[in-house]
């Protein structure tokens, strides 16, 4: 089922013939009574009938707000949608509900799930959407809005499945590197799911993720010891070229001629000094260099 436009007029024009057809009717009815009192009832009658009938047309009036949609109904049957704003008229007999057109969005509950690794996790998700079909929105799901609400859940839960938490092999995707992949996969998800409602995905962002509680202690424990050893292996690259550095100026300068013994001696140390956490405490050689 798919939408169509419904049939209906510009308000303003009909209450005007209204306010002039009302009057007259009346009044038709007090002079045809004043000049015919023998054909009372010939003249109650038509004018009783005319009179409920206009009364009655205005039951067909209602309202359109900006971004609204107005899905009319005949004895069940749809009929159409209004989507011009303002004042309209339609078929009185014609039932109205009124569907928003606006941008909404809404967060989701943290779920609970566990991500490609298989490590439990904490997940939540911001979904902007809007309704772009009212006949599929209001008949072809039983509450469009709770419907969002589900699929969009059920589809967070499936995306982060296929994700790991954190990559481990250079520059594989992840939930926490990669977010705008994971968010164009979040709502190409959704949108699949929401097609048969008459809703577009506008955007869907990650708005919460993080380790379950009952890893996350040692999940932190894991990341501070990468840290660590990143850190470390920064340092030893460093330490290396600064040593390297150090023994080609002293060789280029001939402050000192070193053997292979005392060249790594001198490597070692220059490493522990470089490399180590705490002040070292320097040693004074007062003898000569292979005596000390």
């Amino acid at each position: 089922m798919n939408e169509r436009n419904a049939f209906s007029l510009a308000g303003i024009p009909v209450v005007l013939f209204l306010v002039v057809a009302i009057p007259s009717t009346v009044a038709s009815t007090v002079l045809g009574i004043d000049a015919h009192p023998s054909a009372l009832l010939s003249i109650i009658v038509p004018a009783a009938l005319a009179m409920a009938a206009l009364l009655f047309a205005t039951a067909g009036f209602f309202q359109v707000q900006p971004n609204q949609g107005q899905v009319l109904q005949l004895f069940g049957h749809y009929a159409g949608t209004v989507r011009d704003e303002g004042l309209r008229w339609t078929n009185p007999f014609y039932s109205k509900r009124a569907v928003s057109l606006r941008v909404r969005n809404f967060e989701s509950g943290r779920l609970k799930v566990n991500d490609a690794d298989g490590n439990p996790i904490e997940i939540a998700a911001v979904v902007v959407w809007q309704v772009v079909d009212t006949a599929e929105a209001v008949f072809c799901v039983d509450d469009y809005e709770n419907f969002v609400q589900i699929q969009s859940e059920s589809a967070l839960r499936q995306m982060a499945q296929s994700y790991p938490y954190d990559a481990h092999d250079g520059d594989a995707p992840s939930l926490r590197s990669h977010g705008d992949e994971v968010n164009t996969h979040l709502r190409r998800e959704i949108h699949q799911r929401l097609g048969k409602a008459g809703v577009d995905v506008v955007e869907a962002r990650i708005s919460h993720l993080a380790y379950a509680q009952e890893i996350a202690q040692a999940m932190l424990q894991r990341q501070q010891a990468g840290a660590i050893v990143a850190a470390r292996g920064r340092i030893v690259e460093g330490a290396v070229s600064m040593v390297e550095m150090a023994l080609a100026e002293l060789g280029k300068r001939g402050v000192v001629e070193l053997d292979n013994e005392r060249r790594a001696a001198m490597v070692s140390n220059l490493l522990v000094v470089l490399c180590g956490e705490r002040g070292t405490q320097p040693v004074v050689n007062t003898g000569t260099l292979y005596t000390g």
